[in-house]
C-alpha cells in the first residue's frame, strides 16, 4: 500500500442503513478512491446521537436488516482491502435495527447475581452470532464505565452498574462471548464516562478525579480488560484535568491519556478507536477541515470513528505525522482485521437469503435473566391477601404508559381477575375521572411502563402521572411493579409507602410473564439493584 492507503485504513465513516441511493454512491465512491479501513453503522441520519436536538423524524423501515446485508456486501465490493464492519449492537442489532433479537440492558444485567454471570456471557455470545449473520465483524460494546453519578444523561441504563469489580467481571463476559463467535469487542470510554452529568454528543463533560482516584476506581475495569487481551478500547470526549496538566483537553485529542496513560502506563497494545468525531463536544473545535482527524490520530487513535472530513484528514495525516506512527496504527488494524477473519480464503461477500434469527434462544435467554434479576425492593403484599374474596371486590389493577391487555396482567387475570384501567401518554380524559373510578377501591396492582430509559424530563413521567401515584401510594394499598430503568425509583414521590415494590427493568414479554410468576408464586426476586437508588 502507498502511505495514502495506509492512512485511509484509519477512518471509519459512519453508514446510514436507510440511506437513499445517491448518499449511498457518494459513501461508494469515498470507500473506492481513499482505502477507507471501516464502516461504522447506523440506523439513519435523522437517528444519529447529535440530532436529538433537531427533533428530526426517524422513519422506522421493517427492511431494515435486509438493507444493512445488502449494504455491506455493496460496501464490501468497492473496497481494495476488506472493510472491518462495526456497529454499537450494545443489547444487540436491535439498537440500531428493527426487527432483530433485543437482549435486556446492561443495569439489568447488573442486577444478576455474580454466580450467574454466564448469562452475561450467553448474552454476549448470542449478540455475536447475530452479528456475524448479517456480515459485522465489530461490536462497539461493551461499557466499561462505573454508573455513579446518577443525574448521568447517556451512561445510566447501558452501564453494568456501580460496583467496579461486578463491572469488570460482567464486562469480560460479556466480551469473551463476542470473541468465542469471532466477533472483536470494543470496551468504552476510557477513561470512564460514569460520573459525568454532561452529554458527550452535545457538550464536553469533565472529570474532576485525580489519578489515584480514577485508577481505584473507574480505570478499574479497563485494567482489567487490557490483563485479559481486550480487542480495542474506545476513548470517549471527556476532559480530565488531573491527566492534561490541568487542562479541559477531551481525551480523544490528549496524547498524554492515550500515549501516557492507555498506552505506557496501563500497558494497553491493541486497537485504540476514537468516540464519534461527529459529536459536538469535538466536532465544532476547529474551523479548518481535517485537522480535528489529525489531532485525534495524533494523539494516539487508531481508528477515526465517525470521520466526516476523510479526503482533508488524509492530507493532514500524511503532511504530520511520521512514517513509524503511520505504520504502528496500519499494523493494529491490519492485526485485527486478520482477527476478524477478513483475509481468510473463504471470506467472500456474498448476498445470503433472508436472515433467520435464532428467536427461541434469545427468548429463552431472556427468560433466565428476568428469573434471576427480577428485583424485590418492598415486600408488605402477600399473595393471599391480594386473593382473599373480601380484599378482591375492593382489588383493581392500573397500567401506566403501557396497554390495558399488557401481558404481566394477561398472565394475572386466571387467578386475580379485577376491575383494571390503562393511561396512556397525554390521557388528561382518564386522569380527570380517575379519582371517582378508583374511590371504590382500596388495593391496587400497578404496572408502571415507564417511558424512556434516559433520565431527560424524568423518564417522560409526566407530573401529573407523578401527582397522581403520590396520592394513590398516601391513600391505597399499592403493589408497584416498575418496567423501565431503576433509576426511574427516585422520581416517584411517596414511592416507599408502597406495600410492594418489584423492579422488573425490561418490557419484554418473558419479564411481564415471569414478573407475573413473581406475584402469584409470593416468591423473593434473585436480583438487587445495581445501582444506589434512595426511595421518597
Amino acid at each position: 500500500m502507498t502511505l495514502e492507503q495506509k492512512i485511509g485504513q484509519f477512518f471509519f465513516p459512519a453508514a446510514f442503513i436507510n440511506d437513499n441511493e445517491s448518499e449511498i454512491q457518494a459513501l461508494e465512491q469515498l470507500i473506492s478512491e481513499h482505502h477507507i479501513g471501516g464502516l461504522t453503522f447506523f440506523h439513519s441520519r435523522a437517528s444519529a446521537a447529535t440530532n436529538y436536538e433537531s427533533k428530526k423524524q426517524v422513519i422506522l423501515n421493517d427492511e431494515s436488516c435486509q438493507s444493512l446485508k445488502e449494504l455491506i456486501v455493496r460496501y464490501q465490493k468497492c473496497a481494495s482491502t476488506p472493510l472491518l464492519i462495526s456497529i454499537d449492537a450494545e443489547w444487540g442489532l436491535a439498537m440500531r435495527v428493527e426487527k432483530t433479537p433485543q437482549y435486556p440492558y446492561a443495569i439489568t444485567l447488573g442486577s444478576l447475581p455474580l454466580s450467574k454471570i454466564d448469562l452475561v456471557y450467553q448474552v454476549g455470545k448470542q449478540i455475536g452470532t447475530d452479528l456475524k449473520k448479517v456480515g459485522i465483524h465489530y461490536n462497539l460494546a461493551p461499557l466499561a464505565d462505573i454508573n455513579n453519578n446518577p443525574d448521568n444523561p447517556v451512561i445510566g441504563y447501558r452501564s453494568f452498574g456501580e460496583d467496579k469489580e461486578k463491572v469488570a467481571q460482567f464486562a469480560l463476559a460479556y466480551l469473551q462471548g463476542l470473541n468465542d463467535v469471532g466477533i472483536l469487542g470494543c470496551l468504552k470510554h476510557f477513561p470512564g464516562h460514569g460520573n459525568t452529568n454532561v452529554d458527550s454528543h452535545l457538550g464536553l463533560p469533565v472529570l474532576t478525579e485525580s489519578l489515584e482516584e480514577l485508577m481505584n476506581n473507574e480505570l478499574h475495569p479497563f485494567a482489567a480488560g487490557i490483563a485479559a487481551d481486550v480487542d480495542s478500547i474506545m476513548i470517549g470526549h471527556l476532559a480530565v484535568p488531573a491527566l492534561n496538566d490541568g487542562e479541559n483537553t477531551s481525551a480523544t485529542l490528549s496524547q498524554k491519556v492515550i500515549e501516557g496513560l492507555l498506552r505506557t502506563q496501563m500497558g494497553f497494545e491493541g486497537l485504540v478507536i476514537s468516540d464519534a468525531l461527529n459529536m459536538h463536544s469535538v466536532s465544532k473545535l476547529y474551523s479548518e477541515k481535517g485537522q480535528l482527524e489529525w489531532e485525534a490520530f495524533q494523539a494516539g487513535n487508531d481508528v477515526l470513528c465517525f470521520a466526516e472530513n476523510i479526503a482533508e484528514g488524509i492530507q493532514f495525516i500524511k503532511t504530520n505525522a511520521t512514517p513509524e506512527r503511520i505504520d504502528a496504527s496500519y499494523d493494529r488494524i491490519l492485526k485485527y482485521k486478520k482477527k476478524a477473519g477478513l483475509f481468510d480464503t473463504n471470506s467472500e461477500f456474498q448476498l445470503e437469503s433472508a436472515t433467520t434469527f435464532d428467536w427461541e434462544t434469545t427468548s429463552k435467554l431472556n427468560t433466565k435473566i428476568a428469573q434471576n434479576s427480577i428485583t424485590t425492593l418492598i415486600n408488605k403484599t402477600k399473595k393471599a391477601e391480594l386473593l382473599n374474596p373480601i380484599e378482591k371486590k375492593s382489588f383493581a389493577k392500573i397500567s401506566l404508559y403501557g396497554p390495558i391487555n399488557n401481558l404481566f396482567f394477561n398472565s394475572l387475570e386466571s387467578e386475580l381477575s379485577s376491575p383494571t384501567f390503562a393511561y396512556t401518554l397525554d390521557d388528561r380524559s382518564f386522569l380527570s375521572q380517575f379519582e371517582q373510578e378508583l374511590q371504590n377501591f382500596d388495593s391496587l396492582l400497578i404496572a408502571l411502563f415507564v417511558p424512556k430509559a434516559k433520565p431527560l424530563n424524568n423518564f417522560e413521567l409526566e407530573d401529573d402521572v407523578l401527582h397522581m401515584l403520590q396520592k394513590l401510594l398516601e391513600t391505597k394499598k399499592c403493589t408497584v411493579y416498575v418496567f423501565g430503568n431503576p433509576y426511574s425509583l427516585q422520581v416517584i414521590p411517596s414511592l416507599s409507602q408502597a406495600k410492594g415494590l418489584v423492579m422488573v427493568y425490561q418490557d419484554f414479554k418473558e419479564f411481564q410473564e415471569i414478573a407475573a410468576q413473581h406475584l402469584l408464586t409470593d416468591t423473593l426476586g434473585k436480583g438487587t439493584l445495581s445501582v444506589h437508588v434512595p426511595l421518597n
